[in-house]
């Protein structure tokens, strides 16, 4: 949706609102299907999971990236003959993001740390999101801007929510420490009567991360996630802002910029 509105000359996702990423020259890409999470508000179906899969090398990916998303992008020109601009659709044939967060928890694919090197030596700028689960892949990869999802305030939320295969929840913990290092967001998505409780301990576990961004974003009803969840579990924007204010009031973050299509507030570390 976001790259057919930014072919047409019209707004973008607000990941370029908040980073300026061009919607129609990011490629998402997915270099896993596996997860070790079963999170209820997932839009995949990991109730059907591919049992058997077999890794691509690094080289192979990237090999493939023009292709693809000139496949991907196949019939765009005509759909929108009367409004997309020479400009904009040569743009985006030559993408120059990656977004590797599309399905799966792609700390899962061993290679990760060498993909993304390669990417960086090609000119490509990369985000990487992941479920924070494997720290130790994650100190090895250095993406332009790494996400770690934060999905709870303690532990026993993140049980019920996150579902882990294993139980992982120091993991995450140690994840969100690496964050110190590098420039990095933190995504909490919100599902009302789930974990939109205890800002505070939202608030302490970001004090602590030292991550430069924190994505507070609203669950959205969509995909396999309504076999798990309820429409009323899709918080209104209103609502994800005020706990957003709520979590700075508590830590050395403050609002930056929202987009209330996507239901999400950005808050920047104060300097």
């Amino acid at each position: 949706m976001w790259c057919k509105r930014a072919l047409a000359g019209g707004e973008m996702c607000y990941k370029h609102q908040f980073y300026g990423i061009d919607s129609h020259r990011c490629v998402q890409l997915t270099p896993t299907l596996r997860c070790n999470h079963r999170c209820l508000f997932c839009w995949r179906s990991f109730e059907h999971e591919v049992a058997d899969e077999e890794e691509c090398a690094p080289e192979t990916i990237l090999a493939g990236i023009h292709r693809f998303q000139k496949k991907a992008l196949a019939g765009y020109n005509a759909v929108l003959e009367n409004t997309v601009t020479e400009e904009r659709w040569q743009e985006a044939l030559d993408p120059k993001h990656v977004a590797i967060s599309l399905s799966g928890e792609p700390t899962l694919y061993k290679p990760l740390p060498e993909l993304i090197d390669q990417f960086n030596a090609r000119g490509f700028t990369t985000f990487l999101v992941s479920n924070g689960t494997n720290p130790d892949v994650l100190a090895r990869c250095n993406p332009y801007q790494m996400y770690v999802s934060l999905a709870a305030p303690d532990k026993e939320t993140y049980q019920k929510i996150c579902r882990p295969v294993h139980d992982t929840w120091e993991q995450v913990l140690r994840s969100l420490a690496i964050l110190k290092s590098r420039r990095s967001a933190i995504r909490i998505t919100l599902v009302a009567g789930f974990n939109d409780h205890e800002p505070e301990k939202y608030a302490a576990l970001l004090q602590e991360s030292g991550a430069r961004y924190i994505e507070v974003k609203g669950y959205m009803y969509l995909g396999y996630s309504r076999n798990r969840l309820k429409r009323e579990n899709m918080p209104e924007h209103d609502a994800v802002r005020s706990f957003a204010e709520k979590i700075a009031a508590e830590c050395d973050y403050t609002y930056a910029d929202e987009n209330r299509l996507s239901r999400v507030v950005c808050l920047e570390r104060v300097k």
